[in-house]
């Protein structure tokens, strides 16, 4: 039986700390509007999946919509992030 936790997966499979994971988790539920899927929901999509790297959290959700796993309305996506050039060569 297993009784690890879904934070405690997805640090284990993905080598990231477990405060990471649990933020991500956290994140995945915050890119839906209204309802949220659980933690564990989430970890049972993603291992139906064969993610070779951690997605963003809202690619993850996106994924989960639209392959009907949790068929909620999304929040607009978060603007890219992206480095400046570097000035000091």
């Amino acid at each position: 039986m297993d009784i690890s936790k879904p934070f405690e997966k997805i640090a284990s499979r993905f080598q990231i700390s477990q405060e990471s994971a649990k933020y991500f988790l956290g994140r995945v539920q915050k890119s839906f509007k209204t309802e949220k899927p659980s933690h564990k929901l989430i970890v049972e999509f993603m291992e139906t999946q064969d993610f070779e790297y951690l997605l963003t959290p809202y690619e993850l959700a996106a994924m989960m919509k639209e392959s009907g796993a949790w068929p909620h309305a999304l929040v607009t996506e978060p603007p890219a992030i992206v480095d400046d050039e570097d000035l000091y060569n």
